[in-house]
């Protein structure tokens, strides 16, 4: 349920504890029999405990809200500080492939082609990016792959990345064996 539909449903909650309490009153002075008064109350009470549920679920779903509007800004600061510590390494890193790229002897389409590869884009996604077609895409990674020596995208990732991502202490151990 969203805000708007809180905002109506707590409203016709309210008129209608108003409007049953305006009755309950003149049925009093009038002297209408109790138990009629008390089912009127009850109804009175009822639609004033919906409002307070809704109530309730407002400021539950804003408190919950802020949290996590709070946990993404935090999330956020921390990727940021991530990307500027590591800005260097990472332009190191851009470069490093780049210059492998060029001992291959890849074109400047077919390096465009190779980054997007690393970067984990579907052919179709690379297609769409660099506005030519799916078939395109595929015979220059078919290109790259060809011009590397290597097999397809995982071998690709593999030549750049594997002592990369290996935590310092592993990729000591499996250089000494």
């Amino acid at each position: 349920m969203n805000q708007r539909e809180r905002f109506v449903i707590a409203s016709i909650l309210i008129i209608v504890t108003i409007l049953v309490s305006i009755d309950i009153f003149t049925d009093s002075r009038e002297g209408v029999i109790l138990w009629h008064v008390l089912v009127e109350g009850f109804i009175a009470l009822a639609a004033l405990a919906g409002v307070l549920y809704l109530l309730r679920g407002t400021i539950n779903l804003q408190r919950r809200l802020r949290q996590e509007i709070e946990d993404f800004s935090a999330f956020k600061k921390e990727a940021e500080t991530w990307r500027e510590d590591s800005k260097k390494y990472i332009d190191g890193l851009a470069h490093a492939i780049d210059q492998q790229l060029t001992k291959w002897k890849l074109t400047v389409a077919e390096k465009e082609v190779a980054f997007l590869l690393l970067k984990g884009l579907s052919l179709k996604e690379i297609a769409d990016v660099r506005k030519t077609t799916e078939k395109t895409a595929r015979v220059q990674s078919m290109a790259i792959y060809s011009k590397a020596g290597i097999s397809g995208r995982s071998e690709l990732s593999a030549f750049f990345l594997e002592d990369l991502l290996l935590p310092a202490s592993n990729n000591n151990e499996i250089k000494n064996h």
